[in-house]
C-alpha cells in the first residue's frame, strides 16, 4: 500500500508521469474539491461545473504524458490554469464574456469546513461567521478583482500563481487585490460588517 502523506502534488505528479497511476488517485483525491469549487465559482451552474471539471482532468491528463508539466511552480496551480483556460473557452462559444453574476451561495467547501481548526463549537461558529462576511463583501467587487480575493483566500493561490492562471503581471494582480481590500473595507464600514483578516 502506498503512503504519500510525505509527498507532495509536484511529486506525484511526476509519479504518476512515470507510471505510478496510484499518485494520480492521490492527486485526484488531494484537488478535486478545489478545483471543482473554483470552477464553480467562476460558471455558477453545478451541471456545467461537472462538465468542465471533467474535461479538466482530461486535459491535465493529456498535457502529463505530452511533457506539458514541469514541477516548477505547484501542480494545483497547473489545474488551475487548465480549467481557467476552459471556463473561458465555454464564455467564448456563448459569446458572452462576463462571468454572470449569482445570489447563490458559493460552494466554498474546503475553506467553509474550517479544516486545521481545533474542533469546537466557537471556532467553528466564528469560522463560518467570518466566510460568510468575507462571501458577502467579495461578491460585491468587480470581477477581476473578486477573481484575486477568491483565488488568494480560499484557494491559498500565490500572487505569481493567480497571475499566470489570469494571464496578467504580478503587479497587477497584487494591485487587483490592494483595490480589493480598500473596497472590502470601505463597504464593511459602510455596512456594519467586521472585515476578515486577508
Amino acid at each position: 500500500m502506498n503512503n504519500f502523506s510525505q509527498v507532495t502534488d509536484e511529486q506525484l505528479a511526476l509519479r504518476y508521469i512515470d507510471g505510478d497511476n496510484k499518485a494520480f488517485d492521490e492527486l485526484l483525491k488531494r484537488t478535486q474539491s478545489k478545483l471543482y469549487d473554483y470552477i464553480f465559482f467562476m460558471v455558477k451552474d453545478a451541471q456545467l461545473a461537472d462538465d468542465i471539471f471533467q474535461d479538466t482532468f482530461i486535459r491535465v491528463i493529456d498535457s502529463m504524458h505530452n511533457g506539458h508539466y514541469t514541477e516548477n511552480g505547484k501542480f494545483m496551480g497547473f489545474l488551475i490554469r487548465i480549467a481557467h483556460n476552459l471556463v473561458m473557452d465555454h464564455f467564448r462559444k456563448a459569446k458572452n464574456r462576463k462571468v454572470v453574476e449569482s445570489d447563490e451561495d458559493l460552494a466554498i467547501t474546503s475553506y467553509k469546513s474550517g479544516e486545521n481548526m481545533d474542533i469546537n463549537r466557537e471556532d467553528i461558529y466564528v469560522h463560518d461567521q467570518s466566510v460568510n462576511e468575507l462571501k458577502i463583501l467579495m461578491n460585491s467587487l468587480p470581477e477581476n478583482q473578486r477573481k484575486v480575493v477568491y483565488m488568494r483566500c480560499f484557494m491559498d493561490m500565490s500572487f505569481k500563481e493567480i497571475a499566470q492562471v489570469t494571464s496578467c503581471s504580478i503587479n497587477t494582480a497584487l494591485g487587483r487585490m490592494r483595490y480589493a481590500t480598500i473596497n472590502m473595507r470601505k463597504m464593511a464600514r459602510a455596512h456594519n460588517i467586521s472585515m476578515p483578516t486577508l
